[in-house]
């Protein structure tokens, strides 16, 4: 093992080379490890790699880690010199053994501005420093930074494709999350690195925060990239039932759409999900007022749209709150289940009264068909926010079929509506579990969400 330092600096640059060597070798590597090796015991390099992995044999890094840790703070004293091609492998080095140096970061911000780096470089880096340290701060700190740029660059390119073309309105520049394929690209891989990232680390608070701010930043408005997550996420929170983040990231998901099918006009969404030639859901209707009093046709078309918006946000609380009761069935004495189940239906208790107050407010009697049960399930169209563009079969999300947009003699005859979600289901629920689960918390919790029915829905009725 080398002693002194003249052997040291030539040992820690061998390995520095050797990493940058490796990803030039393997431009796929995706994970690094530290393998256990107190002593060196072959004369060899201490990077292994295997497939797509990267391990650092453990005896090299108490040699590795200071070196590359004061070269850098020698370069940021400007008391040493280091060219642009060294930053970027001392930088990568360091923050692939401790990715929460945030002086590392700033560094490769700086080396990004200044074109000698590319975001997608440092994405794949953070990517990797996630492998091994999935929950680090300073990593998913850097990543949205990178990110805001990934975006500044595509609104410029969409600005420029406006005034060249000027097909597209701003508004649905700044709406659209899908300015191209790469930026779509872009946001699936994030989805995939903030999975990997739960994964790997429990409650992984951190993961979860940057999968809002990217749907917040990267999908807003697109109501089918929102929906699609909810029910992807089906599977993870299944697996998953005391991780707390990942239920909270489903309230997020709730409540992004229920704003979206509440507020954003229908057309936005349908022409996300409906091809230009599908067929429409109601018949033609006339561009003028009738003599009789009729609605024009863009009346009927809305009142239609708010029709079905709302059977989709009925719909969606059905099925959150009987992923809920399986969960709490087939898993007894888990609070985060109950914690959940508490917020749904508290979230669906202010969807329903706030749209009963909008309709008697604007003196809507048609609209009102929200605030009747029976009303509710005459509205005729179970999921309309699940339909696929340009897709010819009905989509199938964990084993419950979704009806199709595009038939249209389905929209004409309705489909049936399962029973809205109401304080009377909610009793029967907490009943049936205190009378049959034998499990002490189990009862515990049941009883404390009874309690808080008691004390906070019907205070607030």
């Amino acid at each position: 093992m080398a002693e002194s330092e003249e052997e040291v600096d030539v040992l820690v640059q061998r390995v520095v080379k050797d990493i940058s060597n490796a990803f030039k070798r393997n431009p796929n590597i995706d994970e690094i490890g530290v393998i256990p090796c107190p002593e060196a015991r072959y004369n060899r390099s201490p990077i292994v790699l295997v497939e797509n992995k990267l391990g650092v044999e453990s005896w090299c890094i108490k040699f590795l880690l200071p070196y590359v840790h004061n070269k850098l703070l020698l370069y940021r004293q400007r008391k040493h010199w280091l060219d642009r091609e060294a930053l970027v492998d001392i930088t990568s080095t360091l923050l692939l053994l401790n990715p929460d140096f945030t002086t590392a970061w700033n560094v490769r911000k700086e080396l990004l501005q200044c074109g000698a780096l590319v975001p997608e470089k440092d994405l794949y880096l953070g990517k990797l420093a996630l492998t091994k340290f999935p929950k680090s701060p300073e990593t998913w700190i850097h990543r949205r930074w990178v990110l805001q740029q990934v975006l500044q660059r595509f609104s410029a390119a969409a600005c420029r494709s406006q005034q060249q073309h000027g097909e597209m309105e701003s508004s649905e520049l700044q709406r659209s999350p899908m300015l191209s394929d790469q930026l779509t690209r872009t946001l699936h891989e994030e989805m995939k690195v903030c999975c990997d990232a739960a994964c790997r680390y429990p409650s992984n608070y951190n993961a979860w925060s940057h999968r809002i701010w990217v749907l917040q930043h990267m999908a807003r408005g697109n109501i089918k990239f929102f929906h699609d997550e909810l029910s992807s996420m089906r599977v993870w929170v299944s697996m998953h039932v005391s991780d707390h983040s990942g239920f909270h990231y489903r309230q997020f998901l709730l409540k992004e759409l229920m704003t979206e099918l509440s507020q954003a006009p229908t057309s936005s969404y349908a022409s996300q999900n409906r091809p230009s030639t599908a067929p429409s859901s109601s018949p033609p209707h006339p561009s003028h007022t009738e003599a009789n009093g009729e609605l024009t046709g863009a009346e009927a078309s809305g009142d239609e749209e708010r029709q079905l918006n709302s059977a989709t946000v009925l719909q969606l609380f059905h099925q959150e709150l009987e992923l809920c009761s399986d969960l709490i069935q087939s898993f007894p004495g888990h609070e985060t289940l109950w914690s959940h189940r508490r917020h749904v239906f508290y979230l669906w208790h202010l969807w329903r009264r706030d749209l009963e107050h909008h309709c008697s407010c604007n003196g809507d009697a048609e609209a009102v068909y929200a605030s009747s049960d029976s009303d509710l399930q005459a509205v005729g169209l179970q999921s309309h926010v699940n339909g696929q563009p340009g897709a010819d079969e009905a989509m199938e999300v964990e084993g419950t079929s979704l009806p199709d947009p595009h038939d249209s003699k389905r929209l004409k005859r309705g489909v049936p509506l399962p029973d809205p979600p109401s304080l009377t289901s909610e009793y029967g629920f907490v009943s049936g579990v205190l009378d049959s689960c034998c499990n002490h918390e189990q009862k515990r919790f049941a009883a404390a969400y009874k309690k808080w029915i008691d004390t906070v829905v019907n205070q607030a009725r």
